[in-house]
């Protein structure tokens, strides 16, 4: 069991950490902290490679999956980890021994496995999107800042070098006033679309938790191979298809650098069919964001199902960009602005972004470094966190994760009801819209309403 005295000091630096920098708190007490015990949830996919990340000078002390397979594979390369399938199980018997916590689940259990983690104190790092639904996104940062828990989100864009200096060069009137930005992303790379049907009954392996799986969702249905462990994106009630899946990476660029945050207009087009159960092969969705202190008013393009971007008829191309330019064809970003535009070929700023002036590729001007850099992706970031050897992570529930997830999401309301959506941030509603507000927060299963207390 963890000392005590140990437990206090963390939770102490944790509190530090989330207001100031404090690079000397650990002072005499290096040795007793630097090696955080991890209680990593959901183990495969994603998760193995959160797990990668953050055991880098920490111990992975539990291990949680519904799918034992997973946490067997886990178990080979952390072979002193303990093992659990049901989250609450692992909570209820070893909270005391855990340091943080990081969810690697589907979308549709981060809610409620988060709200545990920070019930018991612990420092959480959850995946993107923050939740499926907006009611959970605020519910879950409202939460976080009442107890005061240290949080972050895995959208690692938020962390990398090329986000900070997309914000420096906008910042430092580079390409003038940003009126525009482009994201484009072939997703889905999985089954969706009107017709999709759930599979028939299958056995429920042996390695398999089913009942945890299906956790909050209130539609019953049963195991198949073809929902776990990877093809639920595309369905509403677990997943929150293309949208959901990207838009947390590449939109956080806009996001932070624009300051986004706050009401916004926006409208789905070009949408394929699409049913009840399951999100369209292919939408573009524009967001229309009003001018804020200095900065323009400024549209958000977003296209997804698009299969490559230079070949696509129905693709429209960003402006500003040579017409010869190859695009990536998984995804890419364009700012564009009133003196110049700027090019990101990836989905998470892992880049540098080029500069464009008139269609020709230009040499930027020499930018001060102004947003210090992080090492490590969001789990280090927000280990050094813990320990107080930084500041709370960028991309926190309260001010940076949960917005955007419902920015994000409010997308996915235009898709779904084929309307224009006039988005109030502060009171989470469509302004004209009364019938939103049935679709802000799932229908919980029995016995698993959520409790906030």
């Amino acid at each position: 069991m963890q000392d005590p005295t140990r437990r206090s000091f963390i939770k102490s630096a944790a509190a530090l950490a989330g207001t100031a920098f404090a690079p000397n708190l650990l002072f005499g007490q290096e040795k007793a902290l630097k090696q955080l015990n991890v209680a990593a949830i959901g183990c495969g996919g994603k998760g193995a490679s959160d797990i990668s990340e953050i055991s880098n000078g920490n111990r992975i002390a539990f291990l949680c999956d519904i799918d034992g397979r997973q946490t067997e594979k886990a178990l080979a390369k952390f072979p002193d980890a303990k093992v659990f399938s049901d989250y609450r199980e692992m909570f209820a018997s070893v909270a005391d021994q855990i340091d943080v916590v990081t969810v690697s689940t589907p979308d549709h259990m981060h809610f409620p496995i988060a709200i545990e983690a920070i019930r018991h104190g612990k420092p959480v790092m959850v995946q993107k999107p923050l939740c499926n639904n907006l009611w959970e996104a605020r519910a879950l940062a409202e939460y976080a800042k009442k107890k005061n828990v240290l949080t972050v989100m895995g959208n690692q864009g938020a962390t990398m070098q090329g986000t900070r200096v997309l914000r420096e060069w906008i910042e430092s009137g580079m390409i003038g006033d940003v009126t525009e930005v482009h994201y484009w992303t072939n997703r889905p790379i999985w089954p969706q679309g009107k017709g999709l049907e759930f599979p028939p009954v299958t056995p429920v392996p042996e390695n398999i938790n089913w009942d945890v799986w299906q956790g909050t969702c209130a539609t019953d249905r049963p195991y198949s191979p073809a929902i776990h462990p990877f093809k639920w994106r595309g369905f509403w009630d677990y997943g929150c298809g293309a949208l959901g899946d990207i838009g947390c990476h590449s939109m956080n660029s806009a996001f932070w650098a624009l300051n986004l945050e706050g009401d916004f207009v926006v409208e789905a087009s070009k949408v394929s069919e699409f049913d009840e159960n399951t999100a369209p092969k292919r939408s573009t969705i524009v967001y229309q964001f009003p001018a804020k202190g200095k900065r323009a008013a400024v549209k958000v393009i977003w296209q997804d199902g698009v299969n490559d971007p230079n070949n696509d008829k129905e693709f429209v191309r960003p402006p500003g960009i040579p017409a010869d330019l190859k695009l990536n064809e998984g995804f890419g970003q364009v700012f564009v602005g009133t003196t110049g535009v700027l090019f990101v070929n990836d989905a998470y700023c892992g880049v540098a972004p080029v500069l464009f002036r008139n269609g020709v590729r230009a040499e930027p001007d020499k930018i001060e470094k102004v947003y210090a850099r992080v090492v490590g992706g969001p789990t280090q970031e927000l280990c050094r966190a813990v320990r107080g050897e930084g500041p709370k992570p960028i991309s926190n529930f309260v001010d940076h994760a949960g917005p955007l997830t419902e920015m994000v999401l409010v997308g996915n309301l235009a898709v779904r009801l084929g309307k224009k959506i006039d988005w109030n941030m502060k009171a989470m509603e469509a302004r004209g819209l009364p019938e939103v507000k049935a679709m802000l927060k799932r229908t919980y299963r029995a016995g698993w309403e959520p409790k906030l207390a």
